[in-house]
C-alpha cells in the first residue's frame, strides 16, 4: 500500500501534521471556498462549514487513514473509505475534483508547516493522499455504476405527497417520484440528501434517513428543526422544509445512500437509538414487518419526554407486528402517557443483549459512546456494532 520511504517519513511527521490537522484544514476550506464558490452551491453545507464540524471530519479521516496504513501496511481500511464513498455519493462528487481537493489541501499543509515540508515529507504525505483518493475514486465508481447513474448525476425530482407534524419540531414528509418512473431501489437503514434553494438563491443540502419501509414507491424523510446551539447557526434546510415545504411541492433528492443497512442474517438485532436518531431504526422495523421477519429484536429509545419523542406511536405498532420484538424506551422528563418507560438517560447496564447481537446505532455522539461502551461490556463484539452519524463523521477513526 504505502512505500517504505514514505511510510518511515510519515510515521516521523504524522505527530506535527496530525497536531496541525484542524488549521490545515481551516486553512483549506477558506482558500478553496475563496476561489472556488460555486462548491458551497449545492455541496458543501454552510452550517457544517460555519460550526466546523466538516473540518474536523476531513481530518480525522486523513489522520485516520495515514494511521491505519501504518499499523497494517497490508490491508487498506475499507470500512472507513466505504463511509466517506457514500457520504460523497449523497453529494454528487467526481474524480476529478479530487486534483481540485488536492491543490489547496497540500497549499494549506505547505502554508501551516512551513519549512518543515521538506520534498520528502511532501512526497511522502502526496502518497498518502492519492492512495486513498484513488480508493475513493474506485468505490465511488462502483457505487455510481451499481446506481446505473452517470458520476454527478444524482440528482431527481420527488412530489411531496403528504405533510404530517410528528412532534412540536419533527416534520414527516412522504414523497413519490415526480417524473411517474419507478422509485430507484433502497435499504433499510439508508439515506438521501435533499437539496433546496436558499433565500438568497444558493443550494443547500442536508441528508436525512429513510424513516419507512423503502420497499415501495413512496420514500419518506422525517426532519428535526435544527436549532443552533453555543452560536452555532440554525439548520438551514431544516428551517426552511419545516417552515416552507406542503404537500404538492417538489424536492430535489438524490440517490438513496449509507453503508449501514439492515442484514439479512438470522442473528438477534438491537436497534438503540437517541432522539432523531430513532428514524432509521423505523425504516428498519418497517422492513422486517413488510418481511414477516420472526427475528429477535431489541428496540432501544432515549428522549427527553414522551411528547418529544418522533414516530414513537409507529415504533410500538412495528414492534408488536414483530413476533420476536420487544421496546424499551428512557425519558428524562416522563409523562402519565409512558408508564412503561424507565426514567433518566438510557442504561443497558441490567438490560441482557445477547452477545451475538448484531448492533446498530444513531443518536448524538455522547449517546452512542456511552451505549457502545455498555454493549462492549456485555460481551457484544465491537465487530457486531455499528453506528450512523448526522451530518460529517466525527467519530469514525476511533470506532473501529
Amino acid at each position: 500500500m504505502l512505500s517504505a520511504e514514505s511510510a518511515a517519513v510519515v510515521r516521523a511527521t504524522l505527530p506535527a501534521v496530525g497536531g496541525a490537522l484542524d488549521q490545515i484544514t481551516e486553512r483549506f476550506y477558506g482558500t478553496m471556498f475563496r476561489d472556488r464558490p460555486e462548491l458551497l452551491d449545492g455541496m458543501f453545507n454552510r452550517g457544517n462549514q460555519a460550526s466546523g464540524a466538516q473540518r474536523r471530519a476531513l481530518a480525522g479521516s486523513i489522520a485516520g487513514f495515514a494511521t491505519a496504513l501504518l499499523a497494517d501496511p497490508g490491508t487498506r481500511p475499507d470500512a472507513l473509505l466505504e463511509r466517506i464513498a457514500h457520504k460523497h455519493i449523497a453529494v454528487g462528487v467526481t474524480d476529478d475534483q479530487y486534483t481540485i481537493v488536492h491543490k489547496y489541501l497540500f497549499g494549506a499543509i505547505a502554508e501551516v508547516l512551513g519549512d518543515a515540508v521538506t520534498p520528502e515529507v511532501a512526497a511522502a504525505w502526496d502518497e498518502v493522499y492519492w492512495l486513498m483518493a484513488g480508493a475513493l475514486i474506485a468505490m465511488e465508481a462502483r457505487l455510481y455504476q451499481e446506481a446505473g447513474l452517470a458520476a454527478g448525476d444524482i440528482w431527481r425530482t420527488w412530489t411531496v405527497v403528504e405533510r404530517r407534524e410528528e412532534t412540536p419540531d419533527v416534520v414527516s414528509l412522504v414523497l413519490r417520484p415526480a417524473d411517474g418512473q419507478p422509485a430507484p431501489a433502497a435499504r433499510a437503514g439508508q439515506y438521501v440528501s435533499v437539496r433546496v434553494r436558499m433565500p438568497d438563491g444558493v443550494h443547500q443540502l442536508r441528508q436525512y434517513s429513510l424513516s419507512s419501509d423503502p420497499g415501495g414507491e413512496l420514500r419518506r424523510i422525517t426532519v428535526k428543526r435544527v436549532t443552533g446551539d453555543d452560536g452555532a447557526p440554525d439548520g438551514e434546510v431544516s428551517n426552511l422544509l419545516h417552515d416552507t415545504v406542503r404537500a404538492g411541492d417538489e424536492l430535489a433528492l438524490s440517490t438513496p445512500c449509507g453503508d449501514i443497512v439492515l442484514d439479512d442474517a438470522g442473528t438477534p438485532l438491537v436497534l438503540a437509538s437517541a432522539g432523531i436518531g430513532c428514524t432509521p431504526m423505523v425504516g428498519m422495523l418497517a422492513r422486517l414487518a413488510a418481511d414477516g421477519s420472526a427475528r429477535p429484536v431489541q428496540v432501544f429509545h432515549a428522549d427527553t419526554t414522551p411528547t418529544e419523542h418522533a414516530l414513537r406511536a409507529e415504533t410500538r405498532d412495528l414492534v408488536d407486528r414483530l413476533p420476536g420484538a420487544s421496546a424499551q424506551f428512557w425519558y428524562e422528563h416522563p409523562e402519565p402517557t409512558a408508564p412503561d418507560a424507565r426514567t433518566g438517560l438510557m442504561d443497558l447496564s441490567d438490560v441482557p443483549v445477547p452477545a451475538d447481537a448484531t448492533v446498530y446505532l444513531c443518536g448524538p455522539l455522547p449517546f452512542m459512546r456511552t451505549t457502545r461502551s455498555a454493549l462492549l461490556a456485555q460481551g457484544v463484539p465491537a465487530r457486531n456494532i455499528r453506528y450512523e452519524v448526522f451530518g460529517p463523521d466525527l467519530w469514525l477513526p476511533d470506532a473501529s
